[in-house]
Order: C-alpha cells, then sequence, then structure tokens
C-alpha cells in the first residue's frame, strides 16, 4: 500500500527550512557562491528532503510532476541561491519532465528511482560549438547498430557538464548513404553505464552561476534500443514542447531570485539613514523598489498562469507565444531588479559576494540561452502580425481588445498603442514591438490573478509601472532608427586630431 506523499505546504515548509539552516547556518551561501561547483556534503544535504520528486509521476514513488510544486520548489532555491535553482530547473525541465512524457515505460523505474534514492541528477544535449540557436542544422548524429543506437559528435554548454548521471541527447538521424535527417531525435543517456561515458574536453570559466560546471562534451557512445524518446508526432514538436514548457518554468527560477532582491531592497533601504530619513523616505528609492515590486508582481502572476497551461499532460509545441512571452519578460526583469538592488545598496552592491552584485552576472545569461531574448521578441511579434494580418486588422489596440491574451489588459494601455502597424517591419522594430507586446500579455497575467484575490495595492502599481514602460517602449518603436554600422569608423575619427 501505497503511503500518501506529505502535503506540499509541509513538503515546500522542510524544504525551505533545509536550505535557509544550510546557507545561513553551518555554511556561508556569498562565499560558497564564489567557488566552482559544492561540495559533496553541502549537495547531499541539499538534497536530502528529496526536491526533485515534485517532478517525479506518482506511480514512481514521486509527487505528480504538477506544475505548481515544481514553480514552488524553484522559488525556494532562487531565494536562497539562483544557481541552484538552476540546477533544479535543469534536472525538472530538461530532463524528468520529458523522460515522464516521452520514455518508454520499462525504462522509467530505474530512472525515477536514481533520483529518489541516489540524489542522481540530469541534463540536456542540444547546443553545438556551431550551431546554437539554429538547432536544426545540429551535426550530432545517430545511426542503428546491433543492440540500439551509436551517437556521435560535439555539444557545449550544457549545465552540468561533468556532473550529470543521465543526459538526454538531441541529434539527428544518419541514413545508410550519410545524410542527415530534416527531424530530431532525443535519446537517454546513463553515463554509469559500459558505452555510455562522456568526454568533457573542457570546463569553461563561465562568469557567473559558478555553482553549475559548463563546457565542451565529445559523445561517442552506444544506448540501448529503449533509450529513445517516443514523440506524439514529430521529433522537432517534441523538442519545442520540452523547450516551451522549460521557458514556461522560468518565472518559477525567477519568482524567488526577485522576491529575495525586493526583501533586501526593501530592508536596506528602511535601515539606511542619509541626514535625519532612511533611504526609503526619498522620491527616486521608492520609484525604484517600485520596478522590484512590479517584477514581484509579474513573475507571481506569470508561476500560477504556467501553473495552470504548462503541465506534462499539454502538449506546448504551438505555444510559442506564452511560452517565449514568460521566459523574455521575466528575465529582463530579473537583471534589471539586480541592478537597481546595486544601486540602493551603493558600494556594498559592488561585491560578488553581494546578493545584488552576484545577481547581476547570475542572472544575466538567463537572457540569453534557451533563446535570446531578442530572438524571443521578435518572434512574439512575428506570431501577433501574422494573426493580424491573417485577419486583417493592422491597427494595433483594435486587435489587442479582441485577442484573448490581451482583451482586458490592453484597455490600460489604449492610448499607448492605438496606431496602425505597417505591413513589414524592420528586425529591431520586430524587437520593440515583442517587447510591447510581452508586458501586455504579462498585465493580463496579472489581472487574472487579480482575481482570485491577489493583493490589489500590487496590482494598480503594477499595472501603473509597466505602462510607463510601455510608452517609452512605444515611443522607441515609433521613432525612425535605421541607422547602420560604420565598419571603418577609424578613418577621421580620432579626437586628438581635433584638438
Amino acid at each position: 500500500m501505497q503511503l500518501a506523499p506529505t502535503p506540499y505546504a509541509d513538503f515546500l515548509k522542510n524544504f525551505e527550512e533545509t536550505l535557509a539552516n544550510l546557507f545561513h547556518s553551518e555554511v556561508n551561501i556569498d562565499q560558497l557562491s564564489l567557488e566552482r561547483g559544492l561540495p559533496p556534503e553541502v549537495w547531499r544535504k541539499i538534497m536530502a528532503p528529496t526536491p526533485l520528486a515534485v517532478a517525479i509521476p506518482a506511480p514512481f514513488g514521486g509527487r505528480g510532476s504538477l506544475v505548481k510544486e515544481c514553480l514552488g520548489i524553484l522559488a525556494a532555491a532562487s531565494y536562497e541561491s539562483l544557481s541552484l535553482s538552476l540546477v533544479f530547473g535543469i534536472n525538472i525541465a530538461l530532463f524528468l519532465e520529458p523522460v515522464a512524457k516521452y520514455a518508454y515505460e520499462e525504462v522509467k523505474p530505474e530512472i525515477f528511482g536514481r533520483f529518489l534514492q541516489n540524489q542522481n541528477m540530469g541534463g540536456l544535449m542540444i547546443t553545438e560549438p556551431n550551431y546554437g540557436s539554429d538547432a536544426l542544422n545540429m551535426k550530432t548524429i545517430n545511426s542503428a547498430v546491433e543492440n540500439g543506437y551509436n551517437i556521435k559528435g560535439t555539444k557545449h554548454w550544457q549545465g552540468l557538464t561533468g556532473m550529470a548521471d543521465y543526459w538526454l541527447i538531441a541529434c539527428r538521424h544518419e541514413t545508410a548513404n550519410s545524410e542527415l535527417s530534416r527531424d530530431i531525435d532525443f535519446f537517454i543517456c546513463d553515463v554509469t553505464q559500459d558505452k555510455q561515458q562522456i568526454v568533457v574536453e573542457e570546463l569553461f570559466d563561465n562568469l557567473g552561476l559558478y555553482m553549475i560546471p559548463y563546457g565542451l562534451n565529445k559523445l561517442d557512445i552506444e544506448v540501448p534500443r529503449n533509450y529513445k524518446l517516443k514523440p506524439e508526432s514529430t521529433g522537432i514538436k517534441m523538442m519545442l514542447d520540452i523547450l516551451h514548457r522549460s521557458r514556461m518554468q522560468f518565472p518559477g527560477m525567477g519568482m524567488g531570485f526577485i522576491h529575495r532582491l525586493l526583501d533586501e531592497a526593501i530592508a536596506h533601504c528602511t535601515n539606511r539613514v542619509v541626514g535625519t530619513a532612511p533611504l526609503l523616505a526619498l522620491d527616486q528609492v521608492q520609484y525604484s523598489i517600485n520596478r522590484i515590486q512590479t517584477a514581484y508582481t509579474v513573475s507571481s502572476a506569470m508561476c500560477a498562469r504556467s501553473s495552470k497551461i504548462s503541465g506534462i499532460e499539454h502538449n506546448l509545441a504551438a505555444e510559442g507565444l506564452e511560452a517565449n512571452t514568460m521566459k523574455a519578460v521575466v528575465t529582463d526583469y530579473m537583471q534589471e531588479s539586480a541592478q537597481i538592488l546595486v544601486q540602493l545598496s551603493g558600494a556594498n552592491g559592488y561585491r560578488i559576494s553581494h546578493i545584488g552584485g552576484r545577481g547581476i552576472v547570475d542572472s544575466r545569461p538567463f537572457q540569453i540561452f534557451e533563446g535570446s531574448n531578442e530572438m524571443l521578441y521578435s518572434q512574439i511579434a512575428e506570431l501577433i502580425l501574422r494573426q493580424m494580418k491573417k485577419q486583417k486588422q493592422m491597427q494595433l489596440f483594435d486587435f489587442l481588445k479582441n485577442f484573448e491574451l490581451t482583451a482586458q489588459s490592453s484597455l490600460f494601455f489604449k492610448s499607448e498603442i492605438n496606431f496602425t502597424l505597417d505591413d513589414i517591419l524592420p528586425q529591431r522594430k520586430l524587437v520593440d514591438l515583442g517587447k510591447i507586446l510581452g508586458r501586455i500579455i504579462a498585465t493580463g497575467y496579472v489581472l487574472e490573478l487579480a482575481n482570485k484575490g491577489f493583493r490589489q495595492d500590487l496590482v494598480d502599481n503594477c499595472i501603473v509601472s509597466v505602462r510607463q514602460e510601455i510608452a517609452a517602449l512605444v515611443a522607441a518603436f515609433k521613432a525612425n532608427n535605421d541607422i547602420k554600422v560604420i565598419t571603418d569608423y577609424a578613418a577621421d575619427s580620432a579626437w586628438l586630431q581635433f584638438v
């Protein structure tokens, strides 16, 4: 008879208390964050409450792969350490959930058992040295052999390089005449097994996220036939489903991180006295902290929305609009919030051991990996423009007020977005438009959360703040800017010649 799982509130509280005690009593997380990796004994204590059980289906001893529970664990981890949260994010969204959804049933018990009992970890290999966002042209190949598949190629910038016990590897099938298929295949690799060891040729000196090893991986392995994932239709759609689900979990990692920055900002500006009053009494400080509070409100709303729509029972291959919005907007807010805390903290903030200074370098790659934000914003704009053209409606407000994701939120920004778009926009304008649309969609999430009882003063402040942000973005979008780079700029541009 299977025992009922611990109530989630108790499970989460136990994990939060474990991290708080570990990082604030037993070890110094600020100092540990300056070192590459974490000591094994620290990892064991972090993993003792089995936090990754949230991503494992109940029949295999897990808590059921509920998005709400996964995001709660990510937020609890990122309140203490953004690096730690990313470790869990990699394991949950890029390994455990894809295995739960797409792996053969007979391979699941051992994999999930090792995660629960032996504190194993797993990651995902897609990126190659010459093919970053251009994943469809990857050159890692798989070919059928007697007992399974041989996989050869080179991958890099995989989080948990040399540390993960399992990998999901994306590659293309090589036919008999050495041609590569247009579709993508995914395979499980167990590095503890013969013929499945991956050679780490180099560990990178990543600027931030010191806890997570990144590097260059050489593959020449052989995996069993049932280690191949089974797509519902095509491998490309499976990859999109995996990546979109992962992007919809970024709000969980952003949530705890922004929450911590907000607490630190309020505490510092309440206790720091300048003249006869605390910093918090200054009008500009109020404005700055409100920007972090806006990020807190938006990330809360995104977590609620993601919990509703991104479970493994859904196929997210076609949900690029919401996935890209969540990833790009929340990671922009993460970076902005870290920059604000450093500014408010003065010289003390400009230290890698300070949560703000470290937050700047740790949150910056979130705007780059899993699709750079500029690319995602342009895709958001293209998705909306395609629907506008289909409906022959190029007036932005008139379209958005009838579009499901923006029907309510667009009303707050009517004066800013009441203009007509050109049929063809240059890429730089697509990025600007995508930023505008992303924030209007995100405001829709906030209104949805407000209807469920989220405190209204935070919602009201958020809308005012986002409206100001959108006004600035619209001004940039409308400005005439088609300047090009002057590559031979050196001629007649040395200032000393003119003094």
